[in-house]
């Protein structure tokens, strides 16, 4: 490989929530990587802080650009550069959509075991949270359509939620199926906003397609996007909603300034055009070494512990692990071995069987951390 990702970097005493909130633990819970960034984001960043002066900024005409060429070259989707707004994160796109688009004590729906900050930012404003849990058979998990269509039928439902690919089950949801959530929105009028953070990060051989690639979802739907998970920049706050809908987008857009989400730091465009336009070599050689440690970590838990079950899915480097006794499980594991995974059941649904792993580290700590949960599985009485 071109890029290292075996050496590992010592993160600890850099204010990490990963590290520092969990001292002399493994991390293996929060959604960030354990690499550095790509050398040419370093370089482009570098160079911006030598510059010596921090005023205030705007995206810029590249910001834009960066994210129209990327979605075009890498799925063959071209959004309009008309369609973008820079925000401060995808979750800031999440609240300040629901704030936009609906009325306190609306209905927002979601699909468990689902990313557990959607229910915060529901129920923080006041709305109402309908689930609809996705079916799980064999290990794998599918949208249960007549249960969404009969959410979509409440005269109180206003948004829905979704999550492609899905974190934590790492689904790839196929073009029918967003075609077939995009009909129900359409014929009820409920929007849809997908979130998308995860989509660069797919099995190498395997892509996600975008939810506004199918042209019917652009009238009620639309995406919040970023390249911060694929590259390991959550901490420099950048993101993007695409909103084909002038209606659609002038609310949000609207509420996203009211909440003054919607202005960068000097470090946001550049991170994100830098990554979207010059690491993408870097980006596909991470997927193979991501994959890999996904296939391994899921064949030494299946192999090796057999109460569990890995779920080895084609997104992100999320892993959802079932068992029993989970939550007792999961701190034992963090009390007894320092190894710090998160507990299923704040993602809902079928959670509180289950824990999600992150993988996305050195071999040799990934090797470290599931050593560690051996020899918890081995004294941790299921019974």
């Amino acid at each position: 490989m071109k890029y290292d990702f075996d050496t590992p970097v010592d993160r600890k005493g850099t204010n990490s929530l990963k590290w520092d909130e969990f001292p002399n633990s493994i991390p293996m819970w929060v959604a960030d990587m354990d690499f550095k960034t790509a050398p040419e984001i370093i370089n482009a960043l570098s160079k911006r802080v030598e510059h010596g002066v921090f005023g205030y900024t705007y995206p810029g005409e590249r910001w834009a650009k960066s994210y129209v060429d990327f979605w075009n070259d890498r799925y063959g989707f071209k959004m309009e550069e008309d369609w973008l707004v820079f925000a401060l994160g995808v979750v800031p796109i999440l609240s300040s959509s629901v704030r936009a688009l609906t009325a306190v004590g609306d209905e927002v729906i979601i699909m468990p075991p689902v990313y557990n900050i959607f229910y915060n930012s529901i129920r923080n404003n006041g709305r109402e949270v309908v689930e609809v849990p996705l079916i799980e058979k064999d290990g794998g998990y599918s949208i249960d359509f007549p249960a969404l269509e009969k959410a979509f039928s409440s005269d109180k439902a206003k948004l829905m939620i979704f999550c492609n690919p899905e974190n934590p089950v790492a689904k790839i949801w196929s073009g029918e199926e967003l075609r077939k959530v995009g009909e129900l929105s359409n014929r009820y009028g409920v929007i849809v906003l997908s979130d998308e953070i995860h989509c660069p990060l797919t099995r190498p051989g395997e892509d996600y397609v975008p939810y506004l690639s199918i042209e019917s979802n652009r009238k009620n739907g639309f995406a919040a996007i970023s390249p911060t998970k694929a590259f390991n920049l959550a901490g420099i706050h950048t993101a993007c909603a695409s909103i084909p809908n002038p209606e659609i987008k002038k609310k949000v857009e609207r509420q996203m300034n009211t909440d003054e989400v919607a202005e960068p730091n000097v470090f946001s465009a550049i991170a994100s055009s830098t990554a979207l336009d010059e690491g993408r070599e870097w980006l596909d050689e991470l997927r193979v070494y991501l994959f890999e440690n996904r296939d391994f970590a899921c064949d030494f838990i299946n192999e090796k512990m057999p109460r569990f079950h890995a779920l080895d899915g084609d997104a992100t480097y999320l892993m959802w692990v079932k068992l029993p006794k989970a939550k007792e499980f999961v701190d034992f594991l963090f009390e007894k071995h320092g190894v710090k995974v998160s507990h299923g059941d704040v993602y809902g649904g079928d959670g509180d069987t289950h824990f999600r792993l992150n993988v996305a580290c050195p071999r040799s700590q990934l090797e470290n951390g599931l050593n560690k949960m051996l020899q918890a599985y081995s004294e941790f009485d299921f019974d």
